[in-house]
């Protein structure tokens, strides 16, 4: 069978767009739990955990431009969520891709690299924007100017991913700050993504739709959103 007529599906999983309702039971549950930092992490994770030892399932996406806190979803389990909190609109998600099909993406992603600071010392991971500024490989993050680090990120990933990007804008540099009760801040940036693709391994695609591309998944980077163009 030739690579233009292989095709593939998601084995099974879920869209959803999730919004907290503008009610009592709401202001409520704000109140006690928070949706800032880590307390975001920790209200979408009880949509979905029930038993304490399962595995994280689910990617997420914050949508900027909704009037109330508002999260697409995609998950191998249908979310549970008490309705007078969220209004939870679900879907099956299965889509089937051959390819050389072409589509629209939007990605918000936690690109980084591993770099040790001395031989032998242990890697540690550090955001490619701040890492290509420091190497003298790009201009100032604060000058909105991305390209080269995120698609030096982004294309062998794309290529292990089952896709080929054909044309992407790249802005959105956010470094974040997120506060466990009890521990160490969590420190990580965010670069968002918006282009075409081209499939080139619908498996591998499929795959990637499921399990998300880069680190900070648990804190809604990773999600890839696509459509057909």
């Amino acid at each position: 069978m030739s690579a233009i007529t292989q095709s593939a599906s998601v084995t099974r999983g879920y869209f959803s767009r999730i919004e907290l309702h503008d009610s009592a039971d709401a202001r409520v549950f704000v109140a006690r739990f928070g949706l800032e930092g880590y307390g975001l992490h920790q209200a979408l994770w009880r949509l979905f955990v029930t038993d304490p030892g399962i595995q994280r399932d689910f990617l997420y996406r914050v949508i900027d431009d909704a009037e109330r806190p508002a999260f697409y979803v995609v998950s191998a389990r249908p979310p549970v969520a008490n309705s007078r909190v969220w209004r939870v609109r679900s879907r099956d998600y299965k889509p089937c891709l051959r390819a050389g099909d072409r589509l629209a993406f939007s990605l918000r992603a936690n690109p980084t690299v591993k770099r040790a600071s001395a031989p032998g010392a242990r890697s540690v991971r550090h955001d490619v924007v701040m890492d290509a500024h420091q190497r003298g490989m790009a201009p100032d993050p604060t000058g909105g100017l991305y390209d080269q680090p995120g698609l030096a990120w982004l294309t062998p990933r794309s290529a292990a991913a089952g896709f080929r990007v054909e044309k992407t804008r790249i802005d959105g540099y956010r470094r974040h700050q997120l506060y466990k009760r009890g521990g160490s801040p969590i420190v990580f940036s965010t670069l968002d993504f918006e282009g075409v693709l081209t499939v080139t391994e619908p498996t591998a695609f499929c795959r990637s739709l499921m399990s998300g591309l880069g680190p900070a998944k648990a804190f809604g980077c990773g999600l890839l959103l696509v459509r057909r163009v």
